[in-house]
C-alpha cells in the first residue's frame, strides 16, 4: 500500500486525526508522525503535549510548522507511512510568516507526487463549510485551505470525510474495519 497518499478532512474535534492515525498504523511498520503545530500560547503548549503523550511510542515524531515538503522528503526513507497533521496549522504558519501559500502548495504537491516508497495521510480541517468570515484574513485563510484540499484531493488516492469519529469516503478506497 507504499505510496497510496490519503487525505483526511474534518471539522474540529471531529476524530479525523485518531482516523489518520488509526490508518497511519495499519498502513506501514515504521510510521512518522510529521506535525505543524506551533506552541504560541499556554493552551497550544499543552494541546502539543497533549498530542506528543497520546502517540509516544507509536509513531517517530518530526516538527516542523513551515518547510513541509523538505521535512517529507527527509523522512520517506526510514518510515513506510508519514502522518501530517495539520495542513491548516500549515497554512496559518506560512501566513503568518509572510509566506507564498500558493507556492508552498505547489511544493507540496510536487513532493508527493515524486514519493513512491511512503504513504502520506495528509489531516487538514475542513473550514469551508461554515459562515462566510467577517474578516479578510479570515476569508484569505478560509481559501487557501480550500484550494489546499482541491490541489490534495487531486492528488491523493483516498479522500476521507470524518464526521462525529465517522469516515465517509469521498474519493477511493472505503477504509478498512478495525
Amino acid at each position: 500500500m507504499s505510496g497510496r497518499h490519503v487525505l483526511v478532512l474534518g471539522g474540529a474535534r471531529s476524530g479525523k486525526t485518531a482516523f489518520a492515525e488509526r490508518l497511519a498504523m495499519g498502513a506501514g511498520m515504521r510510521p512518522a508522525y510529521l506535525a505543524t503545530a506551533q506552541a504560541l500560547d499556554s493552551e497550544m503548549a499543552e494541546r502539543v503535549a497533549s498530542h506528543q503523550r497520546q502517540r509516544a511510542g507509536r509513531f517517530d515524531t518530526i516538527e516542523e510548522p513551515l518547510a513541509l515538503s523538505s521535512a517529507l522528503e527527509s523522512v520517506t526513507g526510514s518510515h513506510d507511512v508519514i502522518l501530517v497533521d495539520c495542513l491548516t496549522l500549515w497554512i496559518t504558519n506560512l501566513l503568518g510568516a509572510g509566506r507564498d501559500v500558493a507556492e508552498a502548495v505547489e511544493q507540496l504537491a510536487d513532493s508527493l507526487t515524486s514519493i513512491e516508497n511512503s504513504r502520506v495521510i495528509l489531516v487538514s480541517n475542513e473550514v469551508g463549510l461554515g459562515i462566510v468570515p467577517d474578516n479578510a484574513l479570515a476569508r484569505t485563510f478560509r481559501d487557501l485551505a480550500g484550494s489546499t484540499h482541491q490541489r490534495m484531493a487531486e492528488i491523493c488516492d483516498d479522500v476521507y470525510f470524518v464526521m462525529a469519529g465517522l469516515p465517509l469516503t469521498l474519493k477511493g478506497s472505503p477504509p478498512a474495519q478495525n
